[in-house]
């Protein structure tokens, strides 16, 4: 089941220090994820917050973050989440940001943008459905082709075409926000090895929010797929 924080009485994105805070509090992590999660199941969309959320990512050295929502909004203004992400990036890091840097998977402009340390990578619920479409239809071409038998597909297999498919390992922690009990199609297949902590809102969120999660995965033994 996800576990459950609730919102403590101190909110906000203004809270948070720069650099020697982002340091002192990954060297308290016995370990990070690569790959988070954010998932929006609330109507309202606050690009203000998902921005920060994901500048928190990248402040703390997560090389790569998702950003969901079932109705693919925030896909469709991606070019508007990136420029609030600029602007948190700013108002966040001060003189640090020039350190972190951020693409959009899949963008075709990205030669302004080198030596990334997080990768972003904007869904909507058509995303998981296409990867699973491609990776089998790799497996039929392997099969054509005679490289591949079809008792030889397995879910080892599978994964390996998904892994291949979209460039990103499976998602370790999701944040999922909003009182919808269910992360609405993110990525069902990549996701079953997944921790997910649940937050009553993005909207004005707090780091101390997203560091417990962080503190929360951190504590967790890793799952292993039977």
């Amino acid at each position: 089941n996800p576990f459950a924080f609730h919102k403590p009485a101190a909110a906000g994105r203004k809270v948070v220090g720069a650099g020697g805070r982002w340091r002192r509090d990954v060297k308290s992590l016995q370990k990070l994820p690569g790959h988070v999660g954010l998932v929006v199941t609330e109507e309202e969309q606050s690009y203000a917050d998902v921005a920060s959320l994901v500048v928190w990512c990248m402040a703390v050295g997560i090389s790569y973050v998702s950003v969901y929502d079932h109705e693919g909004i925030f896909k469709r203004n991606n070019s508007k989440l990136m420029d609030e992400i600029l602007k948190q990036q700013q108002e966040l890091l001060n003189l640090d940001c020039s350190k972190y840097t951020v693409k959009f998977a899949n963008q075709e402009k990205t030669d302004q943008v080198l030596n990334c340390q997080s990768v972003l990578n904007v869904l909507s619920s058509e995303d998981g459905k296409t990867d699973i479409v491609k990776a089998a239809q790799k497996f039929c071409n392997l099969v054509a082709q005679k490289q591949k038998k079809c008792t030889d597909l397995d879910i080892n297999i599978l994964e390996n075409l998904l892994s291949s498919t979209n460039g990103f390992p499976d998602p370790d922690l999701i944040l999922k926000f909003g009182p919808v009990d269910s992360i609405l199609g993110f990525l069902p297949w990549q996701i079953r090895l997944t921790e997910i902590v649940s937050l009553p809102s993005h909207v004005n969120v707090s780091y101390d929010e997203f560091f417990s999660a962080l503190c929360y995965y951190a504590s967790c033994d890793q799952r292993v797929g039977k």
